[in-house]
């Protein structure tokens, strides 16, 4: 199922995986692949491509997303030599496409044939003191691991926040379309801190991700949609990607 908000169109397919479109205009995927959610799904229409850390990196993903002349906005951490997966590295991916390294605090203008789409990277982290941390301060996504990207697509803004906390600087953010990571399970935020997040925010659309994936991701849905509707704020479910 595609989510519909007014020229944009986004689908989760599964994981951390949504392809944003804008009708006769660009699309971007977000971090595409692993746990099999891209098995025999080779669209390639891909503009943009934006890679948030480690965990989220799949080249194989990559390229089944991403169209002959895209650009791929990787996060500067993500380290091929760290990550204990034999995958692709970084500069063989860069033969084929522009790839544009970034930090937490950068803004890419990328032209296409459609349009152009403007990046910027926001901090994703969990806090040494936050709900996901351990008894000694040590957390899964320490600072400077990974980041969040905010893009611009037609005339909206889309956020998504990466793999972390509900961080405080994420409401003072414009964004049109929430894709609000609930998985939880002691990783990242859960459906609650990104129900408060969204009240803070206050977005026009939620649509939840990054959960159900496995067990530590596993997360109430209609709970969370529920949650948020209460609040006011519009929210869709992809609840073909949620059946996966």
């Amino acid at each position: 199922m595609t989510v519909r908000y007014d020229d944009l169109g986004v689908e989760w397919l599964g994981y951390a995986t949504a392809r944003v479109s804008a009708d006769d205009g660009p699309v971007v995927y977000t971090d595409p692949g692993r746990y099999g959610v891209l098995d025999d799904y080779w669209a390639r229409d891909g503009d943009v491509v934006l890679v948030t850390h480690d965990h989220h990196y799949d080249p194989a993903g990559i390229r089944s997303v991403a169209e002959a002349d895209a650009t791929l906005v990787i996060y500067e951490a993500v380290d091929v030599d760290r990550i204990g997966r034999d995958v692709e590295s970084v500069e063989s991916l860069a033969a084929d496409y522009d790839v544009v390294r970034v930090d937490d605090e950068a803004r890419v203008d990328v032209e296409t044939g459609d349009g152009t789409v403007t990046v910027w990277t926001v901090a994703a982290h969990n806090e040494p003191d936050g709900p996901c941390a351990n008894d000694d301060g040590t957390v899964p996504h320490p600072e400077g691991f990974g980041c969040g990207f905010l893009f611009s697509i037609g005339d909206r803004t889309v956020l998504w926040p990466g793999d972390g906390d509900a961080l405080d600087g994420l409401a003072e953010l414009d964004v049109n379309v929430l894709l609000a990571n609930i998985g939880g399970g002691g990783i990242v935020s859960d459906r609650h801190a990104a129900a408060d997040l969204a009240e803070r925010m206050v977005p026009d659309l939620v649509v939840p991700i990054h959960y159900d994936t496995f067990d530590d991701l596993e997360a109430d849905g209609e709970a969370f949609a529920g949650d948020v509707a209460s609040r006011s704020i519009p929210v869709a479910l992809d609840e073909r990607s949620v059946d996966r």
